[in-house]
Order: C-alpha cells, then sequence, then structure tokens
C-alpha cells in the first residue's frame, strides 16, 4: 500500500474552540489506484487532501507514506519528500501569468537539485503529456482555461511523482473543458501508472475513479468500487452516530 491511514483525527483550535474537521478516518490506497473521494462542502475532503499530500499535519492516528510513518521524518525530509513523490492540482490553476508555459512548468525544478541543463527536456516531456506542446512558448494569460489546467498538470508531472492530488480540477472549467481534463488524469493513471487521488463533488468525475471514498461530518460514510459496486474495499466506514 502507498497510504495507509488508521483512525486519523484532524482538530483545528482557535480561541478555545475545537472543530473536529476529520474523525477516526481509516482507508488505505494501493500504488497505481485511482480513487475519488467525495463529500459535501466541509466534510473533510480538503483537510484530508491536505494531510495526505503532506501539507498538513494529523492531530492523531497514524499515516503511512510508502510503508513508513510520516511521524518519523523530520521537516527537511518532509519537504523532499513533497517535492519529489507527490504532484498537485488545484482548482485555482496557480500560474505566473506573463511566464511562458514551459517556464511555469520547470517552476517545481529551482527548488531540486536537478542540474539546469535537463530543465528544458524534463519539462517539454511533462507539457508533451498533457497535449499542449503547441502552446509550449505561449505565455500563461494567453491560455484558455482548460489549456491553463493543462499546465497545472503537466507542472505536477515535473518530477514523475508517485502520487497526484488533484483539488476540483475542473472547478474552474466550462464542462467540455472539465471533461478533457478528467480524461488526461485518467490517462495518466492508466497508461503511466500514477496513484491518482481526486477530490471533487461531482459524480460524473467521480466514476472516472476505481473507488470512491465518501466523506460527511469528517467520518467515512461509504466506500464501493466503482466498477463492481462492492462496498468497504480497503476502508473502514464509519458508524453512524
Amino acid at each position: 500500500m502507498i497510504i495507509e491511514a488508521k483512525n486519523l483525527w484532524k482538530v483545528y483550535e482557535n480561541e478555545g474552540t475545537k472543530t473536529e474537521a476529520l474523525r477516526g478516518v481509516s482507508f488505505s490506497i494501493k500504488k497505481g489506484e485511482f480513487v475519488a473521494v467525495m463529500g459535501p462542502s466541509g466534510s473533510g475532503k480538503s483537510t484530508l487532501l491536505h494531510i495526505l499530500g503532506l501539507l498538513d499535519n494529523h492531530t492523531d492516528g497514524s499515516y503511512h507514506f510508502s510503508g513508513k510513518d510520516v511521524n518519523s521524518y523530520n521537516q527537511e525530509q518532509i519537504a523532499k519528500l513533497r517535492n519529489h513523490k507527490v504532484g498537485f492540482v488545484f482548482q485555482a490553476f496557480n500560474l505566473l501569468p506573463h511566464e511562458t508555459v514551459i517556464q511555469n512548468v520547470k517552476l517545481p525544478l529551482m527548488y531540486s537539485d536537478i542540474p539546469e541543463s535537463k530543465w528544458d527536456e524534463m519539462a517539454e516531456k511533462a507539457v508533451i503529456a498533457v497535449g499542449l506542446e503547441h502552446r509550449m512558448h505561449h505565455e500563461a494569460v494567453q491560455l484558455s482555461g482548460g489549456e491553463k489546467q493543462r499546465v497545472a498538470i503537466a507542472r505536477a508531472l515535473i518530477h514523475e511523482p508517485e502520487i497526484i492530488f488533484a483539488d476540483e480540477p475542473t472547478g474552474n472549467l466550462d464542462s467540455k473543458s472539465g471533461q478533457a481534463i478528467i480524461e488526461i488524469i485518467q490517462k495518466l493513471n492508466i497508461k503511466h501508472g500514477h496513484t491518482i487521488i481526486l477530490i471533487t463533488h461531482e459524480t460524473y468525475m467521480a466514476e472516472y475513479a476505481e473507488r470512491i471514498i465518501r466523506l460527511h461530518d469528517g467520518q467515512i460514510v461509504s466506500c464501493e468500487n466503482v466498477k463492481n459496486r462492492k462496498m468497504g474495499v480497503n476502508c473502514y466506514v464509519n458508524k453512524p452516530e
């Protein structure tokens, strides 16, 4: 298993008030799997993504990434792991508007120990993977919304990460562009073997995944295989309170 979460809790405290964003979440994800996480606003989807993507810490429980407890890593090791093993695609494209596609895609390499002589080759490979080679030297401001999201995906691919986290990646797109993006993400899973964790509230997008985990009020309320509708695969469903 590339991800194993056991009884995961996340509690935020603000001026003495505690908010339980995750409450005893347990599940595992195999390497190369495509999993969608669904739930209404405030269900804990983004909190879970931030913890799994090593952007935030859990309050209680355990989280193993590639077989190792993340609490055993120091901050420098966590940063290196996040930079090399994980890719992120967010609803906001987070591009530099007056930099070219290729320059935007190369940005993560500035924080790596990879020789600069290899940057262009790596970035071009990532851009080709998302079918945007014809726009490689256009500035981001000149691109459509769907093209901008393709650039964001290419940027996430630059280190050939084991896992790609996609947080509502089609939220700012029209339905046609959104369809194209989810098909690219599915291709990265099927043809290139990337593990995908997709956060979405769109059922049609979640159906592209192999498995759907549904959250409500910080707990898992269902977990099903998309193809055979088998329930409870590699996750623990919290009992209703």
